[in-house]
């Protein structure tokens, strides 16, 4: 058995995707596909003339880019320029591409529109449905045109299915983008078969000719518009498919106006989405920032409103500011503490003193009152019900973070847990919330490359990397835990590839996904 932790392959896609947030990736993906788009059409492989391709696709920037900026004015908020050029780019696919003047209007209503829809079919700041969808909506209700999805061709096919895949991988949604393809495509299939096509007809059909893939991997995911738990993003994903899938078997009339499209599948699954979760802008101010070591600081808010929060769960922040580097001005932050009575919420983060993002720097920075805008909380990363199930905790530098709001729920005297915590850090001497950890009794064993200058009384201290060895020596009753992995995404990949070898009852995963 190897005493070193298994690198996976999934190691090189963190790190080719790790650079960038999410947005940022989705606009270099949509971005990629409109350079694949033109040299199609320039060579004859879509049935569309560059020019009209390239007049489209300034009248939706332009539109979306300007409606976007005025619309952000009256509300008084920040302009996302990146979710504006996501939305322009997803409406270059789903719409018609022409130079015909009232075909160009309709594009741009289609995107003044979408940009409206950010600000006005929303519930306290937040909006409700995915904005690209609902720009097709609306020049479909006025008749002036209508979603046509021309990304669904067989040249398009593998870039869009290979962009989508990394999509859906950064944003760990490929359960949900895999469960939406499945359902969608296998009961398209079932209708086409239905239908007497040939199973292979049917499959390329279903796969190639109808937008799937692209629709699973670049608007399903759309973070805003997503339910807050797992289980819910699944069973959107199923139902949406199924709409999606629909109206191969029969066409829907809906109020007698439009019929069931893919972008109404869409928003029907954002609307449910908006009734499963948290969906408010949370407007918090700055208390305080408390150094946890050298390169990692908790920073504590106040909330205007309470938080319905779980132990283990995120908060997603926007943090508004000039020369945005590529990680962007949202991220997504494991919560330390959330005190529904006070309103207090506090989370830790990681803060290099060189290379830091514009984010980190600006947020670092803030001074105490400074007011902040949270969007969501969400996640699963919580602890089972049954107090009597034992834990395996493992955490990564500051990915103990979500451990820490574990704490109360482990020590509760009435059913206190069985918890073992195995902490690695590379700095031994930087070591945040040992103090909290330290109080909780807890058993924690400390994994560092030396030895810190004062340990813990009663920490078990290991000198040397995290190993699948060393876990299956120091906890040999782990196939009876439930075990949790947070931290960097390779580290979660490696340390989840190695529980699965020592056949850990069960694996709960909360990788540093961010936006």
């Amino acid at each position: 058995m190897s005493n070193q932790l298994t690198r996976r392959p999934a190691g090189w896609l963190d790190r080719l995707t790790g650079g960038v947030t999410m947005y940022r990736l989705v606009v270099i993906s949509l971005g990629l596909l409109v350079t694949l788009s033109f040299g199609l059409s320039w060579g004859g492989a879509l049935p569309y003339e560059p020019q009209d391709l390239a007049i489209s696709l300034v009248v939706l920037l332009g539109v979306a880019y300007a409606s976007n900026r005025l619309y952000a004015g009256l509300f008084g908020v920040h302009a996302h320029s990146e979710s504006t050029v996501i939305t322009a780019l997803l409406l270059f696919f789903l719409l018609w591409p022409s130079s015909d003047p009232v075909e160009l209007l309709a594009l741009g209503l289609a995107a003044a529109f979408a940009s409206a829809s950010k600000y006005l079919i929303a519930y306290r700041g937040r909006h409700i449905v995915n904005p690209a969808a609902a720009g097709v909506v609306f020049v479909t209700v006025l008749q002036l045109s209508g979603g046509v999805w021309w990304v669904a061709t067989a040249p398009m096919l593998p870039a869009v299915a290979g962009l989508a895949f990394l999509v859906a991988y950064r944003t760990r949604r490929l359960p949900m983008v895999g469960l939406f393809i499945a359902v969608a495509g296998l009961l398209i299939i079932a209708f086409r078969l239905g239908a007497d096509d040939d199973l292979v007809s049917a499959a390329q059909y279903a796969f190639v000719s109808t937008p799937v893939v692209f629709f699973a991997g670049f608007m399903l995911t759309e973070p805003l518009t997503l339910p807050p738990l797992f289980k819910q993003q699944l069973a959107v994903a199923a139902g949406v498919g199924m709409l999606f899938a629909l109206p191969n078997a029969v066409s829907l009339q809906l109020g007698g106006v439009i019929t069931l499209t893919p972008e109404i599948a869409l928003v029907i699954g954002n609307v449910v989405s908006f009734f499963l979760g948290q969906r408010r802008a949370i407007e918090l101010t700055l208390k305080e920032r408390r150094a946890l070591g050298p390169t990692t600081a908790e920073f504590v808010f106040q909330s205007e409103d309470p938080l319905s929060f779980r132990p283990g769960q995120f908060i997603e922040v926007t943090v508004p500011h000039r020369r945005a580097d590529s990680r962007g001005i949202r991220r997504v932050f494991s919560i330390s503490t959330a005190d529904p009575d006070t309103g207090i919420v506090s989370f830790g983060i990681k803060i290099p003193a060189e290379g830091t993002s514009s984010f980190k720097r600006t947020f670092n920075e803030l001074p105490p009152g400074s007011r902040i805008q949270a969007t969501s909380v969400g996640g699963d990363f919580v602890l089972p019900n049954d107090p009597a199930e034992p834990l395996l905790m493992i955490a990564g530098g500051i990915g103990i973070t979500p451990f820490v709001s574990h704490l109360a729920e482990c020590t509760d005297p009435a059913a206190p847990r069985d918890v073992v915590l195995v902490y690695s850090v590379a700095d031994p001497n930087e070591i945040p919330y040992r103090a909290e950890l330290s109080a909780s009794g807890i058993r924690v064993m400390l994994v560092t490359s030396g030895q810190p200058h004062q340990a813990p009384d009663g920490w078990e201290v290991v000198t040397g990397r995290l190993t699948r060895q060393l876990l299956q020596d120091r906890v040999p009753d782990i196939t009876g835990r439930h075990a949790y992995v947070s931290g960097p995404p390779a580290m979660v990949n490696d340390v989840s590839a190695a529980l699965r070898g020592l056949k850990a009852k069960k694996i709960k995963t909360d990788a540093f996904v961010g936006y």
